[in-house]
């Protein structure tokens, strides 16, 4: 087991494990809004992430005594519905709570949101599996506070903990627990507020923290992800979707493209879809594809996933097969194995394919902009195309997430996601 410095962290919620300005600001106003209640406009709506909402509503929003709780529970039927899924985890902490739960450390959460919020927040992120403990506040009026919250998220017994947020209450709290308080610098607090309030070191960002709480730790491997599908499927709409998505859920997302990725991938990019090229053989064509995925691989794709990160490719071998070995008519295996050097171990881990018909898809495509020498191509090529992809799918099924991409861009978008997070969150496949 690795070292660890603290054999117990605490987490905060809010501002520190997720980006949590806009869901609850936007609650605020709506639940304000809805009981006739205007917001100050010299309000600061970032003091409302951190503190206890009551005090917030009291102090900060000058909502009068008799009107709190009306407001608290609009605030929480709309946070319920709407607020909490404008959530973001931060970047690198999804990482970070996997190292620590291999590593053997206790993880909690204080917070002071309601207990059963916070727990339903982590489970719509997926993460309540990190949480050893969750301690939050009741609903009623009367607070336990940040350091009783703190010491009934440690466990009994251990040797040295720290508590992670990113405001004065946290740090002050932690010091009245008598435990570490580590600051987190991206989130609504200032360094000066948090040394002041006795923080034992503030960290500029994620990468930091987990420098401090993982020293010496192997990073966990990341994740390939291709997006494959027929020109005019939707493919690079659903791909910024998708990232988009992804990043909300706290992963660390490198996307890219094939052909390119890179500089010199790019390069033959042009060469490819040059409509000047229009007389480049079949192989030359293939050659180029392999001599592109070569560098990408290499350069980017690797070194990327080694790294930890999520790679988001749009494109890879898996169109070489049906463009060149099923269009062109080379033959799947031969572009397989003509691509067996650039690819290497590197094929992805899962492959989001967005199924159209060809002739369709390609309406499609010719609608939105000029084609370039791949999608002139007559109709039986592009109707090879869709038999190669096919095929690829019968054989590796257990790769292959399919989506029906005959839909409105929302519902491919929903159901995107939804197989992407089955596979790389087993605990959501049966959620929606």
């Amino acid at each position: 087991m690795n070292a660890f410095p603290y054999d117990a962290v605490a987490f905060d919620l809010d501002g520190t494990l997720f980006d949590a300005e806009e869901g609850i600001a936007s609650s605020v106003c709506r639940a304000m809004e809805s009981l006739g209640l205007p917001v100050p406009p010299e309000a600061d709506l970032r003091e409302l992430v951190g503190p206890p909402l009551r005090d917030s509503l009291r102090t900060l929003l000058k909502v009068p005594q008799e009107m709190v709780e009306p407001v608290m529970t609009a605030y929480h039927d709309v946070f319920r519905a709407e607020g909490m899924r404008r959530y973001a985890v931060y970047p690198h902490l999804r990482t970070v709570l996997r190292m620590l739960k291999d590593g053997g450390v206790h993880v909690g959460l204080a917070t002071s949101k309601p207990r059963k919020m916070a727990e339903a927040i982590l489970r719509l992120f997926a993460l309540e599996d990190y949480f050893d403990r969750v301690a939050g506040e009741g609903m009623e009026e009367k607070q336990l506070g940040k350091a009783e919250l703190i010491r009934r998220a440690l466990p009994e017994r251990y040797e040295r903990a720290a508590m992670v947020g990113d405001r004065r209450f946290d740090m002050a709290g932690a010091r009245e627990a008598g435990v570490d308080g580590i600051g987190a610098g991206w989130g609504c607090g200032t360094e000066e507020e948090l040394v002041t309030a006795g923080a034992t070191v503030v960290v500029p960002d994620t990468e930091a923290l987990r420098a401090l709480l993982c020293p010496g730790a192997q990073v966990p491997r990341g994740f390939f992800l291709s997006v494959e599908g027929p020109d005019g499927s939707g493919k690079t709409t659903q791909v910024d979707l998708l990232e988009k998505s992804l990043r909300q859920y706290g992963y660390s997302v490198l996307r890219t493209r094939e052909p390119g990725g890179c500089p010199i991938s790019e390069d033959i990019r042009r060469i490819i879809l040059d409509t000047a090229n229009a007389d480049m053989c079949p192989e030359c064509e293939a050659l180029l594809y392999a001599a592109s995925r070569a560098q990408h691989v290499a350069q980017v794709i690797r070194p990327a996933v080694e790294r930890g990160m999520l790679v988001l490719c749009d494109r890879f071998v898996d169109s070489s097969v049906a463009y060149q070995g099923g269009g062109r008519g080379l033959g799947t295996e031969v572009v397989r194995q003509l691509n067996a050097p650039a690819v290497g171990d590197m094929m992805p881990d899962a492959t989001l394919y967005l199924s159209i018909d060809h002739a369709a898809a390609l309406r499609r495509r010719l609608r939105a902009s000029e084609p370039d020498r791949l999608e002139l191509e007559a109709d039986d090529f592009h109707e090879r195309v869709q038999h190669a992809y096919e095929k690829q799918i019968r054989d590796n099924r257990r790769r292959f997430l399919t989506v029906n991409a005959d839909q409105s861009v929302d519902a491919v978008a929903h159901d995107a996601l939804k197989a992407v997070l089955s596979r790389l969150l087993p605990q959501l496949k049966d959620k929606d």
